[in-house]
């Protein structure tokens, strides 16, 4: 596998960093696949899925999102995302695309989209739907609860009062303070990520990850998922876009697979004409770091083989 980086600058002036995996045999390329990280994590987590679908004959692209990473460059500016960010974070996956559709002329992208990332996949696709092959929605969820209203509330109240990077440590509670509930034993406050502590444990090593993000990132956040749940909204997916779905039945942003269940039929009542979902059993949040992740990788890119 060659490993290549490079930076764009977008409109709002954010220097966007980008990791890029290419297989060794340049003649086996047989697409694409970008991916959107998940929040409080990095790119350079999914150099392992990389190794994996290089080898399949896919060029990988995955950018930092603002405020995450390489993006960030220092500790201070993670959690920060900037005004407007998770429209913005949307953007900038569109404006890489565009860059990787001008650099690999007439091959096929997939986008690959996790956890935070999903829901930018999900707003994505009501937006620039035409502009990838298919998308791959993992450790996903549906429509927001009733408590949205009450913590974009709390949110915009934060972030106006403390400033847009006071790191609120209250919404943090609030969105992730439950998820371990259903856990037993817990080892650490992340232990639904993943059923294998040592990924878990790799995780919590990374000063990059698991940071409290800013009260002006969660107003944000939470308004594009207002948004994701529009009608106008969805009824611009275009029809023929395939959408896989892939969750663990344990993973407790998907409330243990009610929610990538509600996508699907959410996605099939909009007439999508391929959609399929795939929960496994006892399963956490990051399947690409569970214990059967080798398992996965393989579903994926049978998924992705199927529709070049």
């Amino acid at each position: 596998m060659i490993y290549e980086s490079f930076t764009f600058t977008d409109p709002q002036g954010f220097e966007i960093y980008v990791y890029k995996w290419l297989p060794e045999d340049a003649s086996a390329i047989k697409g694409i696949v970008q991916i959107a990280h998940g929040m409080a994590e990095t790119a350079a987590r999914y150099e392992r899925f990389a190794e994996h679908l290089t080898k399949e004959g896919y060029i990988v692209y995955a950018n930092d999102h603002r405020g995450h990473g390489m993006t960030a460059r220092d500790l201070d500016n993670v959690g920060y995302i900037g005004e407007d960010g998770f429209n913005w974070m949307v953007k900038d996956v569109y404006q890489l695309n565009r860059t990787i559709a001008d650099e690999n002329p007439g091959m096929p992208i997939f986008l690959f989209a996790h956890s935070m990332g999903s829901f930018i996949g999900q707003r994505y696709i009501e937006q620039y739907g035409d502009s990838i092959k298919a998308i791959v929605l993992s450790g996903t969820n549906g429509k927001p609860g009733p408590e949205l209203p009450f913590g974009v509330m709390i949110s915009k109240y934060q972030a106006k009062k403390y400033g847009s990077r006071f790191k609120s440590h209250l919404m943090n509670k609030l969105s992730f303070g439950s998820f371990n509930n259903a856990i037993k034993p817990i080892n650490t406050e992340f232990d639904w990520l993943s059923s294998d502590p040592q990924e878990v444990d790799k995780y919590i090593s990374d000063p990059f990850c698991g940071t409290v993000f800013s009260a002006s990132f969660f107003r944000d956040f939470l308004l594009g998922l207002k948004a994701i749940h529009l009608k106008e909204n969805l009824d611009r997916i275009p029809k023929q876009l395939p959408i896989y779905i892939t969750s663990g039945d344990k993973d407790p942003v998907g409330k243990f697979g009610k929610g990538p269940t509600q996508m699907l039929e959410v996605y099939k009542a909009l007439g999508i004409k391929d959609v399929s979902l795939k929960l496994y059993k006892d399963k956490r949040h990051e399947m690409l770091n569970e214990t059967n992740r080798d398992e996965v990788m393989k579903d994926i890119s049978h998924w992705l083989n199927s529709h070049i």
